[in-house]
């Protein structure tokens, strides 16, 4: 059985703007294992990367993590009887979350022309977080970053690792990105969208290494994307999110051949079929509700077509709960009973 390495417990990040307060995260809770895959998926704007940045402790400003949110971090070394350590009680400047950040934990960042400074070369960058956490010479740590691009597939990484971030393709930026979170060997990684904008024969290489490079390394992995195809292909486990909160949770086998949730049915109906390529793409009528409305009930009640206005107006003023259905499967909505969350 995997280990634990991370627990989310009840997260909740807001913005205090002057036009109102964005819940971006609202409540979610779900765990990480060892050399496993969870796989993150929803529409743009429902909370998939401020999860992750709160993870980093990297939520921008004004972004706040809530009171009682939890992120307890399972160390490898530790014995039975220690206490996971909470991250949420560190400062986001700390030492004790620098430690952390890049070293255990580390991030491959959706567009790393972004991601780089275009001002230092890509070698530059990576040398500065293996000195900074490994505590070596930047001699070795030089050696130790072409290793990596190596490791990562870049062509001619003795002369790469001198050239800046605009130099390189779209493919090779990524899988410096990759080189550069892997370059102290975390036992976590979250991957936020790391095949965006890449043409198919590099996304499929990109997806390739990520998976070698966990086998190898042993490691636990968050992976973000819009893409059902990718899921399918890299995750274990799936949580399906909108607007902020869990809505679905289960095995991957179980997402794709008995999802529950109308949300979840419905992305699944979108993703475009060989046999039905004469027929019209599936969607999902409407858009996701503005940051700042307060919606009561359901989130997706306006958008859902399965809606039973009887069993879903019920309790038209709270939430519904995520509550478990079956063994490891788990829905939050009102066709499933009439659970309400606090």
């Amino acid at each position: 059985m995997n280990n634990k390495l991370l627990e989310i417990k009840d997260l909740k990040v807001h913005f205090h703007l002057d036009e109102g307060t964005v819940k971006a995260v609202n409540g979610v809770s779900y765990d990480i294992y060892e050399g496993k895959t969870l796989g993150v998926v929803g529409e743009s704007g429902c909370g998939k990367s401020v999860t992750a940045q709160a993870i980093m402790r990297i939520v921008p400003h004004p972004g706040r993590i809530c009171d009682n949110s939890q992120i307890l971090l399972h160390r490898q070394s530790d014995n039975e009887k220690s206490k996971p350590i909470d991250l949420v009680k560190f400062e986001n400047d700390g030492p004790e979350i620098r430690a952390i950040r890049g070293s255990e934990i580390a991030m491959i960042f959706q567009e790393p022309m972004t991601a780089f400074s275009p001002m230092y070369t890509i070698g530059n960058q990576i040398i500065e977080a293996v000195v900074l956490h490994q505590k070596i010479s930047k001699k070795e740590a030089r050696e130790k970053t072409i290793e990596m691009l190596n490791v990562v597939g870049i062509p001619k990484p003795s002369r790469r690792v001198d050239a800046y971030s605009f130099e390189l393709s779209g493919g090779l930026r990524q899988r410096a990105m990759i080189a550069m979170a892997l370059s102290c060997q975390p036992n976590f990684l979250i991957a936020d969208e790391p095949t965006t904008a890449l043409d198919v024969t590099v996304q499929a290489q990109i997806l390739e290494l990520l998976r070698d490079l966990q086998v190898k390394m042993g490691m636990a992995v968050q992976l973000i994307t819009h893409d059902l195809g990718v899921i399918a292909e890299m995750a274990q486990e799936v949580i399906v999110m909108y607007m902020g909160s869990i809505v679905e949770q289960a095995s991957v086998d179980t997402i794709f051949h008995s999802p529950q949730h109308p949300y979840t049915r419905a992305l699944l109906k979108s993703i475009p079929h060989v046999q039905t390529a004469s027929s019209r793409l599936g969607f999902i009528e409407g858009m996701v509700p503005d940051a700042f409305e307060k919606i009561e009930g359901c989130p997706f009640y306006p958008r859902c077509s399965e809606r039973d206005d009887v069993r879903c107006l019920k309790n038209r003023k709270q939430a519904p709960l995520l509550h478990e259905i079956e063994p490891g499967h788990k829905v939050a909505c009102y066709l499933f009973g009439d659970e309400v969350s606090e």
